[in-house]
């Protein structure tokens, strides 16, 4: 089934307007694989005290608990971060379908379509503000040299 004319022109133009989307998009993937290192880093720190545990002097049990619950914050402000992230790149998503459909529907979706990006904003802003709080976390906690 062939597309009249007007529709292909809309949908060129759809197209046109979806390059801004979707270069967000490659960059909240970008973060989000960031993010995704960092906890899996973080995971891994845990899992190496976890192993120390056991024989551990006293002091140093005491140390790694304290290390261990510091990692748990920063683990689960990560798994925020991503989830908001994600959450963005769900909402871009499916303003690129919203976008399409409008092509075809009679109906003024533009309010609807504003809405989303708004709401792809704030939780991309958001992602960013709780991956800034872990980041400020791990820095304050951070120890080089011997102890």
């Amino acid at each position: 089934m062939a597309f009249p004319a007007a529709h292909v022109s809309e949908i060129a133009g759809v197209i046109q307007l979806s390059v801004a989307p979707v270069f967000l998009l490659a960059g909240v993937g970008a973060i989000v694989n960031a993010m995704s290192t960092r906890l899996g880093r973080t995971v891994d720190r845990a899992r190496t005290l976890e192993g120390e545990l056991a024989s551990a002097d006293a002091a140093r049990t005491e140390r790694i608990h304290a290390e261990l619950h510091t990692i748990s914050v920063r683990a689960r402000l990560i798994g925020r971060a991503i989830a908001l992230a994600v959450l963005c790149a769900l909402l871009v998503t499916f303003l690129l379908i919203v976008a399409f459909v409008d092509a075809f529907l009679a109906t003024d979706l533009s309010f609807l379509l504003a809405t989303i990006f708004v709401g792809a904003l704030v939780a991309f802003s958001g992602s960013l503000v709780v991956f800034l709080r872990e980041v400020l976390i791990a820095s304050a906690n951070l120890r080089i040299g011997p102890h």
